[in-house]
């Protein structure tokens, strides 16, 4: 259980001591080949208080699970045997189980174990080189695909979503082991309340089949399909000590079509759909666009009084844009380092329509080009509150900043400072912004839990 950190010595005590504690389990492994010491630490639960996803009964994602459902595995074929045993259904699986990945389980990977590429999940009919001539703005204007092509690249994207996009159910809870890594796959959490995923790599959710949308912006935009993790229709979900990345094949290295980025990956961690009472602690966002996405749509509706989200001691490392963006919820934003910087920085909170995010006690470290008013970008919202945070820019010496008043000197029309809300649920309990780098630089992402 992680204590009420006061500064990173707390925070490596706690570490220690947790993984001592484990040292004393029953020796030995399960019936499918998990140490003993490691299901005890993949059975941990939620601590009390942490978050919005500690409202109410909080999260326990599989520590009831029976010892027939702790599960190693080691391929995608492991990992939907361990889910249920059917990819179509195991969204709906509420058996309490824990699944422990070792290694890396790439989500092309068919039943045999042999890569699928993206000719092999496209259909018959499908080829970009043909989509890129058909679609062409100068040939067929700025309006949006439909016709033979079209329907064939949405098959094909049906093709991938069979495969990639991998199930989770109720009641679950899914960690790795050190190195975990789960590659070319969406975590699919729909529908699926109580979940816990813990110390893994998600890399490079990569979409095939990206769509042309030519409304989307004053000039298009390619959108894919696929998030690194999904949270739809779902409540109690703990995502913590990740690292999330497109490993090898960014976004910035694919090419150019109708003047706009090919863009083959969505989001890290999007809670969409009316989900909510969602904690994301200690993870680690490295060299990715877009992130956080808090809210389907514009659309006034099911998502109002949902999207209830908290990140705390967060590290957004080199990243674009959604540090989250919010619509409607109640979002804690407290205690998280964000180093930003690159020509294509676009903001980090973005303050959507009618959301509430309570922004505190969070450190920026800011490169050249990138000014304390570029941090809050306004997309239909009214307000949000901002307390304690600290900016250092350019090297500048470290220094308070109001971020509300930052944004309102060069951007019209204003935002309020009042969200309207103020967080109970915070155990670890806010540090002051100056010590936030401390905390959270050695012990957020993948690999720092001891299993």
């Amino acid at each position: 259980m992680r204590p009420r950190t006061t500064g990173a010595a707390l925070v490596a005590l706690s570490l220690l001591l947790t993984s001592g504690a484990a040292a004393h389990a029953a020796p030995g492994r399960t019936t499918d080949g998990v140490p003993r010491v490691v299901e005890r630490l993949a059975r941990q639960t939620l601590p009390a208080g942490d978050g919005w996803a500690a409202d109410g009964p909080g999260t326990t994602g599989g520590a009831a699970a029976a010892p027939d459902q702790v599960h190693l595995v080691r391929s995608r074929a492991d990992l939907v045997r361990a889910l249920g045993g059917d990819n179509a259904t195991n969204k709906s699986n509420a058996t309490p189980k824990v699944v422990v990945v070792d290694g890396t389980v790439d989500g092309f990977a068919a039943d045999d174990g042999h890569l699928l590429g993206c000719a092999d999940l496209a259909d018959p009919e499908y080829s970009l080189p043909a989509y890129l001539a058909a679609y062409d703005p100068a040939v067929w204007g700025m309006v949006p695909p439909t016709g033979a092509l079209e329907a064939a690249r949405v098959r094909s994207v049906a093709n991938q979503t069979r495969q990639t996009q991998i199930n989770v159910g109720p009641n679950t809870t899914i960690v790795g082991r050190h190195g975990a890594v789960l590659t070319g796959l969406t975590l699919m959490i729909d529908g699926a309340s109580n979940v816990i995923v813990r110390n893994l790599t998600f890399d490079d959710a990569r979409d095939c089949f990206p769509a042309w949308s030519p409304t989307d912006g004053a000039t298009g935009n390619w959108n894919s399909q696929y998030d690194q993790i999904s949270v739809r229709r779902s409540e109690h979900v703990w995502v913590d000590h990740n690292t999330f990345t497109d490993g090898d094949n960014p976004d910035s290295a694919q090419p150019v079509h109708f003047g706009r980025p090919y863009q083959v990956h969505d989001g890290s961690l999007d809670v969409t759909h009316t989900a909510s009472l969602v904690t994301a602690s200690y993870n680690r966002f490295t060299g990715r666009d877009k992130l956080m996405l808090i809210g389907s749509s514009n659309t006034v509706g099911p998502d109002v009084g949902r999207l209830k989200v908290t990140l705390h001691h967060n590290l957004f490392d080199r990243v674009l844009q959604r540090l989250p963006r919010v619509r409607f919820g109640q979002v804690d934003v407290y205690n998280n380092w964000y180093r930003l910087g690159g020509d294509d920085f676009v903001y980090a909170i973005g303050v959507g329509v009618q959301s509430a995010a309570y922004v505190e006690n969070n450190f920026f470290t800011l490169d050249a080009g990138i000014a304390p008013g570029d941090l809050l970008y306004d997309w239909g919202g009214s307000a949000v509150t901002t307390r304690g945070n600290w900016v250092d820019a350019d090297r500048a010496l470290p220094r308070p900043v109001d971020l509300v008043a930052a944004y309102n000197a060069t951007h019209d029309p204003d935002l309020g400072g009042d969200a309207g809300w103020t967080p109970a649920l915070r155990a670890p309990q806010a540090v002051p912004a100056p010590l936030v780098p401390l905390v959270v630089g050695p012990f957020a992402g993948a690999g720092r839990l001891p299993l």
